[in-house]
């Protein structure tokens, strides 16, 4: 597998409880490197500019204003195949569904405060990270 890089937000639940490191360190022990990171607090227009593929989609409002609510934690993940492996690392969206020991399993609250998101695809995530981080903050 080639080495990728990949976005992950730790969402506002996540961060309201003080649980950051705790789902960082999922990531590390799961073999990747976490070469970008800020925290940080979406205004409501930014949050609606980034998830703006679900504009059409009836749950985007309430994503957005969560999204808004309170800080998040966008990190650059790097690894081999980084994108499969954060989303197998974070779990299925509803937590519900997601596996023991994932970061949704173990942390979510609901389908929405689920407490991460993670890019889906290699070319999503080349996006999503320019959303965020300028090239001379990803330190590899």
């Amino acid at each position: 597998m080639a080495i990728e890089r990949t976005l992950s937000i730790i969402k506002p639940d996540a961060t309201r409880r003080n649980i950051t490191g705790k789902i960082s360190a999922a990531f590390e022990a799961a073999g990747l490197r976490i070469v970008a990171q800020k925290r940080l607090r979406l205004s409501l227009e930014r949050a609606q500019a980034f998830y703006a593929v679900h504009e059409e989609r009836p749950f985007y409002a309430d994503l957005c204003a969560f999204m808004s609510s309170g800080p998040v934690v966008a990190q650059v993940l790097e690894g081999e195949g980084a994108v499969a492996r954060n989303r197998e690392v974070m779990g299925a969206t509803n937590p519900a569904d997601a596996a023991p020991g994932t970061i949704r399993a173990e942390h979510a609250e609901s389908i929405e405060a689920n407490s991460v998101h993670g890019s889906d695809a290699p070319e999503t995530a080349a996006t999503e990270i320019a959303f965020f981080f300028e090239d001379d903050e990803i330190v590899g």
